[in-house]
């Protein structure tokens, strides 16, 4: 209790209190990281590359220094990956008979998005298809999808999401919420664990959270992943039609099967198909970037430690066929997430007129939209020793809407941090957001999520939804940023009230300074997930 006191009372002695976040250079730096200049900041790009130069050059404008190294890049090793369609195909047939009709195979990006975990060029396979519902393991739920199978040289069907709790147990895999056991993650993890050839997850837009279109724009073309990683031969998505037509082929009813998997007792289904394989991938090793400045902070003992604020600087990048054939192809990205880019560097310029007493590092991360690949790379190499990480706030689409009344702060109830969070918003006329059930995942599909998973505390600063606009008004142009994203229409426009952005950056930048502030550390008082404990 005596560190709860002393972290909601650090604001009545502030040495340096966080100064305003102003929109001009937010607008600024907005319009230039959504240009089609940059090429929709895709990971190994050129548009890349310039992204990576112009975090750089700002953050030695501003004169913020480099990272412990002597370096603002910080250096994460990729292999990028592109499976080709031309030369590559699945083929479903009975295990005893003869092939399955065309109609029955998948048409790439139509009925499935086929991609590889394996940084080879060419593969062949054929194996077995079991379905093994929702591929989870979790001995704290009680819970084990695989049972004694031996799932290994198999292709696994799978479905997306927790499996849904029964009436007896509501609170199961977090009850409506999302675990990290339902995330597509887990389940390409979980497939490269068993021994698994491929894996093929079922979409339907419920258990996905987002239309097919997403998973289409976000998961086709090329792919990137840590060097070190060795996944399944083959990883992707079906489309719910082609996979009930599939399970009918196999004389199996795709609902009977949702429904026994979402049984404790479920054990996996072998469904009498060979699927047969030829994947041709383009495969290349990259070494992409981090970008990071550090401001000192001004006291002697504390500024060895810092706050962390952290945003992604990539999106989709462009497809190349849509501009060679005049169309708009570029997924410029502008609030996911030029959006928050130019947020920490509207904060990093208001916050070098006044450091608070520990330093702060403004972090922009490669690779989230591949998987968190520039956190997780941070994570396990930092720039910045994780033992002197006082707290990371990440900053991922700020809100394109408005100013509202409220502001989330996701990963909040996994920290002791609520009073300090709640007098730091009540001094910025805010009011915290009350908790909904995280039916998307979403605190594990951000950057901070890294972070936690080793022990840092950390929370994503998100929008409110208390529109001071009133709701009526504010709901079409939610909807409106709900069907853009991911989409190339995602853009920047110059008529955009950025009020919004501007309120959200700046209470990170006055929650940041307030913990930079504080004698007592923040820390985890929760795992980042259900089995997990806290490093």
């Amino acid at each position: 209790m005596r560190t709860l006191v002393l972290l909601a009372t650090a604001l009545l002695s502030l040495d340096a209190q966080a100064p305003p976040v102003a929109e001009r250079p937010l607008r600024a730096h907005l319009a230039f990281l959504a240009d089609d200049l940059l090429e929709g900041r895709g990971t190994g790009s050129r548009g890349g590359q310039l992204t990576v130069a112009y975090l750089e050059a700002q953050l030695r404008a501003l004169g913020l220094q480099p990272l412990p190294g002597g370096s603002y890049r910080h250096p994460v090793a990729l292999t990028g990956l592109r499976v080709r369609p031309e030369g590559t195909h699945l083929t479903f047939r009975p295990s005893q008979g003869e092939a399955l009709k065309p109609g029955l195979g998948p048409e790439l990006g139509i009925d499935a998005v086929v991609g590889t975990g394996r940084a080879q060029a060419d593969q062949t396979f054929e194996a077995p298809l079991v379905f093994g519902g929702y591929g989870i393991q979790a001995p704290e739920e009680g819970w084990d999808d695989v049972k004694d199978a031996d799932l290994k040289g198999k292709v696994l069907l799978l479905l997306v999401n927790d499996p849904p709790p029964p009436p007896e147990a509501p609170d199961r895999f977090g009850g409506a919420a999302m675990t990290y056991y339902g995330r597509w993650v887990y389940k390409f993890e979980q497939a490269a664990r068993l021994g698994a050839v491929g894996v093929l997850l079922v979409h339907t837009d419920a258990s996905a959270t987002y239309g097919w279109g997403v998973v289409r724009n976000s998961f086709s073309g090329e792919r990137f992943q840590a060097a070190e990683r060795r996944g399944s031969p083959l990883e992707g998505w079906v489309s719910e039609a082609f996979a009930r037509r599939l399970c009918a082929a196999a004389g199996k009813d795709l609902d009977a099967l949702r429904q026994a998997a979402a049984r404790a007792d479920f054990r996996p289904v072998n469904l009498g198909m060979t699927v047969q394989g030829t994947l041709k991938a383009q495969v290349r090793s990259i070494r992409e970037a981090n970008v990071a400045g550090v401001l000192p902070g001004t006291d002697p003992a504390l500024k060895q430690e810092a706050v962390v604020f952290s945003a992604h600087w990539d999106h989709l990048g462009m497809d190349e066929a849509r501009v060679a054939a005049g169309k708009d192809g570029i997924y410029n990205g502008a609030v996911d997430n030029a959006s928050g880019c130019a947020g920490l560097l509207a904060m990093a310029e208001a916050a070098a007129a006044a450091p608070p007493k520990r330093s702060l590092v403004f972090l922009f991360v490669c690779g989230e939209e591949q998987g968190l690949l520039g956190s997780a790379a941070w994570a396990a190499r930092p720039g910045w020793p994780l033992e002197r990480t006082a707290l990371v706030l990440n900053l991922d689409s700020l809100n394109p809407v408005g100013p509202t009344r409220d502001l989330s702060l996701q990963g909040l109830p996994r920290t002791n941090l609520g009073p300090l969070a709640q007098t730091t918003f009540q001094g910025l006329g805010l009011k915290l957001a009350p908790e909904r059930p995280d039916l998307g995942g979403g605190y594990f599909r951000s950057d901070h999520f890294s972070f936690v998973r080793v022990g840092v505390p950390a929370l994503s600063v998100g929008g409110g939804s208390d529109f001071l606009m009133g709701a009526e008004q504010a709901r079409p142009l939610r909807q409106a940023f709900g069907r853009r994203y991911h989409q190339v229409d995602e853009a920047y426009d110059p008529a955009m009230d950025l009020r919004g952005m501007v309120q959200q950056a700046g209470a990170a930048l006055t929650l940041g300074y307030a913990a930079a502030n504080t004698p007592e550390r923040p820390r985890l008082t929760a795992p980042a997930s259900p089995g997990w404990t806290i490093k």
